[in-house]
């Protein structure tokens, strides 16, 4: 088999899907943007070859590469980058080079798009929140007069919570529309939930072969505008309800042979025409690893190996030789930022935490805006740990 695997360098620790690949007997050759000389020894061990590009986003650049390899080893099986910014250049690729292993370009609208995933939640039986593709001052107006403020406005195709903003009033309204957008807008009630995911490894007649949860307690919105601390942890336990909302997601948006990551919102209070108290909401679906090093937390949550998984998907369809079924824990990321004082050290959260510590670390720039200068990621076997362990670390002067 013959895997192009497309920027396998970053996050630094994708060098771990490569390596499984390898150890599956996969052929796994690899295009990125760092030089042969900047990437890690361990993805170097793994990969045939490296095709060096300036620029991951260029078509004629990645067509070049992926020509290269086909001249060499033959017809490519596999492309994948497991990146939500490269999605889209990998169902190019597909298409161009008839992989069927993946989504093609017919697929990409409907995991890209947020108007367009409103369809295939509608499909699983999921409520979605009401929602305006943004044109004039006056339509927003009168969505508005349906909805009330707040309203959520960001582009129909983004990632995180980039130029996403909450409009609580007529002024924020109309400076939101005072300022040029150069690309379509989605304007939505606002909902007062907590965002929750469903994550996993979907087989080739899209059933999860494993899945875990995220919660995330305060939206990435709110980090983003107000220069917060992140804090996320994945669950000890996924609820049944989000068990079966989940399952019927993942079916109905087609989603096979992938990694996946589906928002919801688990609503905090009685919401009239989309549940109760308790009930999930659609947000939205990433049909790729949630963020940064979230699939290590899946890891050390459930003492499983994720990128084992995958890599058995691609090759057998199926996991083997491995126990889904060990200890399960809390896995809590907690970051701090650079422009904040906080009241304990670095050296007082490893004595204190150091022997539950599985990651620490500066992350690399392009992370930072969501994810903080500083992270710690820790294991605990309780809420109370969970939320102590939050506070330890994030508490300001």
């Amino acid at each position: 088999m013959n895997f192009v695997f497309v920027s396998p360098h970053f996050p630094r620790t994708y060098w771990n899907f490569c390596d499984r690949l390898h150890r599956n007997g996969v052929n796994v050759l690899g295009i990125g943007d760092a030089s042969f000389d900047e990437i890690p020894w361990e993805l170097k061990h793994c990969l045939t070859e490296y095709y060096r590009v300036n620029d991951l986003g260029s078509y004629d650049e990645m067509l070049r590469a992926m020509a290269y390899f086909t001249f060499h080893y033959g017809k490519i099986d596999w492309v994948e980058s497991n990146n939500e910014y490269w999605l889209e250049m990998d169902a190019q690729m597909r298409t161009d080079f008839n992989i069927n292993s993946g989504a093609k370009n017919d697929f990409i609208e409907r995991i890209k798009y947020k108007s367009r995933m409103k369809e295939s939640y509608i499909a699983a039986g999921v409520p979605v929140a009401r929602h305006h593709m943004v044109s004039t001052l006056a339509a927003a107006r009168a969505f508005i007069k349906e909805v009330g403020y707040p309203v959520i406005v960001k582009p129909d195709n983004g990632c995180g919570a980039e130029a996403t903003y909450k409009l609580k009033n007529f002024a924020e309204l109309k400076a939101f529309y005072a300022k040029p957008h150069a690309v379509p807008y989605i304007m939505e009630e606002f909902i007062n939930g907590t965002i929750v995911s469903f994550d996993g490894v979907a087989d080739s007649h899209c059933v999860p072969l494993f899945y875990t949860s995220n919660v995330f307690p305060t939206p990435l919105l709110d980090i983003v505008s107000s220069n917060g601390d992140l804090c996320y942890w994945t669950q000890k336990k996924v609820p049944a309800a989000l068990k079966d909302v989940g399952f019927r997601t993942i079916k109905a948006f087609g989603a096979k042979s992938r990694f996946f990551h589906c928002e919801f919102f688990q609503l905090n209070e009685d919401k009239p025409g989309l549940g109760k108290k308790g009930d999930y909401v659609a947000l939205e679906v990433n049909m790729r690893p949630a963020g940064g090093y979230t699939p290590d937390m899946i890891n050390f949550a459930n003492s499983v190996d994720c990128y084992q998984i995958w890599a058995d998907m691609v090759c057998y369809d199926e996991v083997r030789n491995l126990d889904l079924n060990g200890p399960k824990y809390f896995c809590v990321y907690a970051a701090r930022r650079d422009c904040h004082m906080y009241k304990h050290s670095h050296q007082q959260i490893m004595n204190r935490y150091g022997s539950r510590l599985k990651m620490y670390e500066r992350l690399p720039e392009a992370l930072r805006l969501d994810m903080g200068d500083m992270m710690y990621t820790a294991v605990v076997k309780s809420p109370a740990e969970r939320d102590a362990f939050i506070r330890y670390v994030q508490e300001v002067k």
